[in-house]
């Protein structure tokens, strides 16, 4: 067992293991702000193998299994006004990821919307890296800037990678998480048809443990990996 409240290490060994964060995005369901999830995994000699991540605001339920596909479940809208007095039942639809089939190619940085994190330390070689690269990801061309369409911030690990394989977030770049931040949305990204690497250069094999990620969905070429990695600063 790996948890974020009892884990000493925050390494994986080669056991058979579950991986659970009780809340993703802590400073969200602090500020009430419904991005949050509970995030659950489990893997096998350092590979996730079962992901199961769920936002009780949204009743959104994302779920993979290695080499079954990954999955939605959530609410689905009633057509109609149930009649005055009527009980209103919840029901659920569930459909396979990426939501778009086929996923639109992402030939480079220009055409995509990425998911970035500040994370806790705010100070360091960490800081800089980030600060420096996010500047870079939004500068114009002609200052040798990706020019990325935008970024955002949501502050959940697990559902920025959840909306990786859903295909409304192309990329998600992350430094400074924790296996239990990552591992359920690993393998639910990868049975959607995306990809994960390291967050620095040449990194293609990167350690569920290794804290440094770069997300990308099903679609994206690995010419952008490439592109990605020239504009990490640090």
């Amino acid at each position: 067992f790996l948890g974020e409240e009892t884990a000493q290490s925050g390494r994986l060994t080669d056991a058979p293991t579950f991986v659970v964060d009780p809340i993703d995005g802590t400073t969200n369901f602090v500020h009430a702000h419904p991005y949050i999830s509970i995030s659950l995994a489990f893997a096998h000699k350092q590979k996730p193998l079962v992901g199961v991540i769920y936002n009780p605001f949204t009743q959104h339920l994302y779920t993979a299994i290695k080499g079954h596909g990954a999955y939605l479940t959530s609410p689905k809208l009633p057509l109609s006004f149930p009649e005055e007095g009527a009980r209103v039942e919840s029901q659920y639809e569930k459909r396979k990821l990426p939501l778009r089939s086929p996923p639109a190619p992402l030939p480079d940085l220009s055409h995509a919307l990425v998911a970035v994190e500040y994370g806790n330390e705010r100070n360091g070689n960490n800081w800089d890296c980030k600060m420096s690269t996010f500047s870079a990801l939004g500068r114009d061309k002609s200052l040798d800037g990706a020019m990325v369409q935008s970024v955002r911030s949501l502050g959940s690990a697990a559902l920025n990678m959840c909306s990786v394989a859903r295909g409304d977030l192309d990329l998600y770049w992350e430094g400074g998480c924790w296996a239990w931040d990552v591992a359920a949305g690993w393998v639910i990204v990868e049975e959607a048809g995306g990809m994960v690497v390291g967050g620095n250069k040449g990194e293609w094999t990167p350690k569920v443990d290794g804290r440094r990620y770069l997300v990308l969905r099903a679609g994206a070429e690995k010419a952008v990996v490439e592109e990605f990695w020239g504009k990490t600063q640090g």
